[in-house]
């Protein structure tokens, strides 16, 4: 009895950056290999497509070995099985936990259990990220959430240390564990224009300026939690509906306070009237409905929502002004 083995012995763990992403986005072995051979990978070699079959299955083995170490990420620096440069292991995490963000779009917000991960299919063939993709995404935004969420210490910066993710990519997971957290509706059908980096903008002024940690950053969850008692101040600000004084003393104050900070003053001051009803409307709501319908009633109605958030950050800083 004859057996034929391939055998390849290397020092550094040889891996092609083409080969990992197709692995990423769930393409099979040999649609792999289709689509390296249409992409021209054997012209100007001698190999054969059995040669590229065997090399697209090795590395396979490899990305699936290494899985493993990409769930802690940490653990992937520390370890002796495989030898990774250190730009390769940055190149292979940062691609691990990058997402689509048509993927994203579709469970922002939603909770992260057993029973949204079984309608994953649907989602698949909604959006056209493969099954497979949509899993891996998915228990990525569930381990992150798992790690942090009980941390003490800003969002951020503890997606980067235990996942080394890049700033950009750990502030799109903090808008992911943050909507998760916080059980955000932005699946409604008025929302459905708004991409995921719109609600990432919006995350992350909420957890600068509406958490529990914007006001104090020794607390526990600081990044995660509403801060309670800015949510019941914001009612007291209904009484600019019916004093038109006040509401004029509002604008100054507000338009004082931003003016010279944000590039859209000149665009929110045009449209104050409309982008104050809606944070009105906000502050008349706080405190009567579930936070998550209050904000997107608030996305809902505004022309343009970072305007919108913009002009009530002012109102938080303004609010103890003229509210007792």
């Amino acid at each position: 009895m004859s057996v034929e083995l391939d055998v390849f012995v290397v020092n550094t763990t040889i891996m092609d950056e083409e080969v990992y992403q197709l692995w990423l986005d769930g393409y099979t072995v040999n649609d792999a290999v289709k689509v390296r051979m249409e992409g021209g990978v054997l012209e100007g070699c001698e190999a054969s497509a059995e040669v590229l079959h065997s090399d697209t299955m090795d590395q396979y083995r490899t990305f699936q070995m290494c899985e493993r170490l990409l769930h802690s990420p940490v653990k992937l620096a520390n370890q002796l099985l495989f030898q990774i440069p250190p730009h390769r292991q940055v190149m292979l995490i940062e691609r691990y936990y990058a997402f689509d963000s048509v993927f994203v779009r579709e469970v922002l917000g939603k909770k992260l259990s057993k029973g949204t991960k079984k309608d994953l299919d649907d989602v698949s063939a909604k959006t056209g990220v493969t099954l497979k993709s949509c899993r891996r995404q998915f228990d990525n935004f569930k381990r992150v959430f798992k790690v942090v969420e009980e941390l003490k210490g800003p969002l951020v910066e503890n997606i980067r240390q235990h996942f080394l993710l890049s700033d950009k990519l750990a502030r799109d997971y903090a808008a992911i564990v943050f909507f998760a957290n916080n059980r955000f509706e932005t699946g409604k059908k008025k929302l459905h224009y708004l991409t995921f980096q719109d609600f990432a903008f919006c995350a992350g002024q909420l957890i600068s300026n509406w958490t529990v940690g914007a006001l104090d950053n020794m607390v526990e969850d600081m990044d995660v939690d509403l801060e309670k008692e800015f949510l019941q101040d914001l009612k007291e600000l209904k009484i600019l509906i019916t004093d038109r004084d006040l509401l004029d003393q509002h604008k100054s104050l507000v338009c004082t306070a931003l003016r010279g900070k944000t590039k859209a003053f000149n665009e929110m001051e045009a449209n104050f009237k409309v982008s104050d009803n809606t944070c009105l409307c906000l502050s008349n709501t706080a405190g009567h409905h579930p936070f998550s319908s209050v904000m997107s009633s608030l996305l809902q109605q505004s022309v343009n929502q970072s305007i919108v958030i913009v002009v009530t950050m002012a109102i938080w800083g303004q609010m103890c002004t003229y509210v007792v």
